[in-house]
């Protein structure tokens, strides 16, 4: 069997593993997958009507980046400077601040 095919033969048992749920991903890949770096400051503040979500990016370089909402759609992506903020309003009821991710 030639290397081609024994890689794609491989590449094929672990992707038929992943999704029969043989295989996971470690718990710290899977939770840092896409959140931006510690630099970034992310809060939020609710109002008597709407809740918004901030992220300050507090890194030395500009970021793409977005905030992230559950049980909806999320902000918008944005390309932010150094000592920027972006920010994100929601109604409030059952949306939740998730923080801000890569975009």
């Amino acid at each position: 069997m030639n290397i081609t095919l024994r890689k794609s033969v491989a590449a094929l048992v672990i992707a038929g593993a992943a999704s029969a749920g043989l295989v996971a991903a470690a718990p710290a890949q899977a939770s840092a997958l896409g959140k931006v770096p510690s630099c970034v400051s992310v809060w939020q503040k609710t109002g008597t009507v709407h809740k918004t979500g901030y992220a300050y990016n507090g890194c030395g370089r500009w970021m793409n980046m977005k905030i992230v909402w559950a049980h909806g759609s999320d902000g918008g992506c944005h390309s932010v400077a150094p000592k920027g903020t972006i920010w994100s309003t929601v109604p409030r009821g059952v949306r939740t601040f998730d923080g801000a991710k890569y975009c």
